[in-house]
């Protein structure tokens, strides 16, 4: 049998100079080829496509393979996820299996006899068979069936057990009805889960990619014990239902440790509880992945890289203010800089930098920490998000006083930062000395890679929309989502920035003294070089990244 290193060079995948350092390895052929993947050399793909010429096995796509759901269900998750191999079809006495290794004699034998017929072998590349796993192995079937069994138990005397504070049991059904609604919910790369009481039921509600999803409905009988559940583990006091509470929690999940941050809402039908969840091993701090544009990038780092002044993030709730704060602290904080932060709570916990989370009830407030933080010579302080007018002003001064200040505001673009500053009662000359620059954002969906197909638009239609575009001239490219298997029938996967990054200068500091309007403002910024949300929006489209449609969504 030829070697995988050989079947690569044949191929045209791996240069020929690289056979020399292979043979030269005191390692298996497996593990050398293995190397190279690690090391970049070739992909997770070519390889794969090695192995099933190696093996005369055929190499499949399982994203558009027609999988057979009755084959998956015949061998165990963990199985699967153990031998990196998943069954997808079945023939008379025989399984197909998908697999990255068809040479794993001992993953063969434990498929063949956890499914009682012969394996019938076929290669796929690892990150297609993983993603496929985790698809077809949910925890939907199994919380359907915990449904159905609460519903047919005496849940109620379960529920007013867990309203004390009893009944722990790992093994109780409401307990792993919690715990899978979570694991299910980082499975999905679920930024928020939404668990809200009805009349009749309980809806479950995930947030993907920005958007809510229904994912679950259970038995109103449940409520009590599920949210009493969630509250123990976020030590929140169980007793309390009549006012909004806040907690936190962590679990661990695929061995990483994953925290939720957790609120509570009283409604007419009982307590809403919603968590989100903050990944931080999924989240890079690096700001070359914000997708910031050419122009947006220099002008941002023109700003963080300053000793003093005040940058602000503005956007709605979930739109990544925090992802973009703690990137550029990510780039700013250096051995010789002291960087102290004020948040609530604490999202990313980073090394080498002081994180203060506020505590209202001790009488630690964002205005009282940020008093206290500014005698502990700061060069860079984070705070937040500035709520009233003692805070702002004494951000603004730190911002004056040889201090870079970072934080976040609730505007709807960039300019109405200088005047939604000025209703807080900060004196407009102020605003315009301390205030460097504002960063406003939105999270757009980004298009399948897989899926996504061309479309040609009038450019009519398109001038419209305000689209850079000669309205009398020709159809204009642009691609629309199709959705597959890879993204659930989406069209979508993942999500991309949109950023509006207004420099203060001069021309701004004179309208803010003089009180003009965010419109002023805005025209000011947009004839100095500002790119508008819409505007940024548009060179996403332009660049295939995302759809017309979903810039519509998000950018009015």
């Amino acid at each position: 049998m030829a070697a995988l290193a050989e079947i690569l060079i044949l191929h045209g995948h791996l240069p020929i100079e690289h056979l020399d350092e292979i043979m030269a390895m005191d390692e298996t052929d497996e593990s050398a080829v293995r190397g190279l993947v690690v090391r970049g050399v070739i992909s997770d793909l070519q390889l794969a496509k090695a192995r099933a010429a190696q093996a005369g096995v055929p190499f499949i796509e399982l994203a558009d393979y027609p999988v057979d759901r009755a084959a998956v269900a015949m061998v165990s998750s963990a199985t699967c996820r153990r031998y990196e191999a998943m069954p997808i079809a079945l023939a008379p006495g025989r399984i197909v299996v998908a697999m990255t290794n068809p040479g794993d004699v001992f993953a063969i034998d434990d498929i063949r006899e956890a499914s009682g017929l012969q394996v019938i072998a076929v290669v796929a590349e690892r990150g297609d068979l993983m993603n496929a796993i985790t698809r077809y192995h949910r925890a939907d079937g199994e919380l359907s069936d915990l449904t159905t069994t609460l519903e047919e138990e005496n849940v109620a005397q379960v529920a007013e057990a867990f309203s004390v504070g009893d009944a722990q049991d790992d093994d109780a059904p409401i307990v792993r009805f919690v715990n899978l609604l979570v694991s299910q919910a980082i499975e999905d790369h679920a930024s928020d889960i939404h668990i809200e009481p009805a009349e009749k039921n309980v809806r479950v509600r995930y947030r993907i990619d920005g958007v809510l999803h229904e994912m679950q409905s259970a038995p109103k009988s449940i409520q009590n014990g599920v949210i009493s559940r969630l509250k123990i583990m976020s030590d929140i006091d169980i007793a309390e239902r009549r006012k909004p509470q806040d907690g936190r929690m962590s679990v661990n999940s695929a061995g990483r440790k994953i925290d939720l941050r957790v609120a509570t809402l009283p409604t007419v039908w009982g307590e809403k509880v919603v968590m989100r969840i903050l990944d931080n091993t999924n989240t890079s701090l690096d700001l070359r992945d914000l997708g910031l544009s050419e122009a947006n990038g220099a002008i941002y780092k023109a700003s963080y890289s300053k000793p003093y002044g005040m940058i602000l993030v503005t956007g709605p709730t979930g739109s990544g203010k925090s992802t973009t704060l703690y990137s550029t602290l990510n780039q700013v904080a250096r051995t010789e800089v002291n960087v102290i932060t004020v948040e609530d709570p604490v999202e990313y916990r980073m090394a080498g930098i002081n994180q203060v989370q506020v505590n209202p009830k001790a009488g630690l407030t964002f205005a009282s920490a940020l008093r206290s933080i500014l005698r502990s010579d700061p060069d860079v302080v984070l705070l937040g998000e500035i709520r009233d007018h003692e805070t702002a002003q004494i951000a603004i001064e730190a911002s004056l006083t040889g201090h870079l200040v970072l934080s976040t505001l609730h505007t709807n673009d960039a300019p109405s930062a200088v005047t939604r500053l000025i209703e807080m009662g900060i004196e407009p000359f102020l605003v315009g000395s301390a205030l460097d620059s504002v960063v406003a954002q939105r999270l757009a969906r980004r298009l399948c890679e897989r899926c996504k197909h061309p479309i040609y638009t009038e450019a009519k239609q398109l001038a419209a929309l305000r689209f850079p575009v000669d309205p009398a001239g020709e159809a204009v490219p642009t691609f629309a989502p199709t959705g597959c298997s890879s993204c659930s029938n989406t069209g979508y996967r993942g999500r991309l920035a949109l950023h509006e990054i207004m420099a203060v200068n001069e021309e701004i500091e004179r309208l803010a003294v003089a009180h003009a309007s965010s419109s002023d403002i805005a025209a000011a910024a947009r004839a100095n070089g500002m790119t508008s949300l819409r505007d940024d929006g548009w060179l996403k489209v332009q660049a295939g990244l995302t759809s017309v449609e979903e810039i519509m969504r998000v950018v009015v």
